[in-house]
């Protein structure tokens, strides 16, 4: 079965920097796009990044291009989220994320989320 497992997540000050990984199974990961969401108290999940299965092209949120950078490593079946320069608005929980289809339909899966903290 597919499975999305995120680590990296902590506490942070803000200007400081944490590299968030999601180990992916269960499934062709390198055809596959791959997507990074974060889900702050009270707001809605919105997606932070997302990179393609080559990882040839990569789009940001407007909030945070300049200071986060996704990525991936094909032979290790790993996306990762590097983010500098954290800020307090940053504090969210990151969920991985991929979409797949099988017979026509598209399902999406989710990793169990990581808790990022930004605060001195």
């Amino acid at each position: 079965q597919v499975q999305l497992v995120e680590s990296g997540g902590g506490l942070v000050q803000p200007g400081g920097s944490l590299r968030l990984s999601c180990a992916a199974s269960g499934f062709t990961f390198s055809n596959s796009a791959m997507n990074w969401y974060r889900q702050a108290p009270g707001k809605e999940r919105e997606l932070v990044a997302r990179i393609t299965s080559a990882g040839i092209t990569s789009n940001y949120a407007d909030s945070v291009k300049g200071r986060f950078t996704i990525s991936r490593d094909n032979a290790k079946n790993t996306v990762y989220l590097q983010m500098n320069n954290l800020k307090p608005e940053d504090t969210a929980v990151y969920y991985c994320n991929t979409r797949l289809v099988y017979w026509m339909k598209e399902y999406g899966y989710w990793g169990q989320g990581t808790q990022v903290t930004v605060s001195s």
